[in-house]
């Protein structure tokens, strides 16, 4: 049974993390960020928190570590060489049924 009340407490929660990571840059940094070092941090926080997101859940959603490491190895190849995002995905997913097509096979 869901708890209502638990949940309602979490999204308030959720959104009032939200707003204070949106908010309070513009109220802290009314200047424009000169440092080279904070600007490249910066602007690499979302693309480790994604990776850091993903990469683990890749391996737990497949049958087996072996078709979860030819769909990561394969979407890498391709996001290198800055393929589209439905094109990377959808071969990503393509690898992973195929090794896993030919690991039930093999077996």
């Amino acid at each position: 049974m869901i708890d209502y009340g638990v949940l309602l407490k979490a999204i308030a929660a959720m959104a009032v993390v939200m707003f204070c990571l949106r908010v309070l840059p513009l109220i802290f940094c009314k200047k424009p960020i000169k440092n080279r070092f904070i600007q490249s941090f910066l602007f690499y926080i979302p693309y480790a928190v994604l990776t850091s997101m993903a990469i683990p859940e890749a391996f737990h959603s497949t049958a087996s570590v072996p078709s979860a490491i030819a769909g990561v190895v394969i979407a890498c190849i391709l996001a290198y060489f800055e393929r589209d995002l439905l094109t990377v995905c959808l071969s990503a997913t393509a690898a992973v049924f195929i090794a896993d097509q030919i690991m039930n096979f093999i077996k």
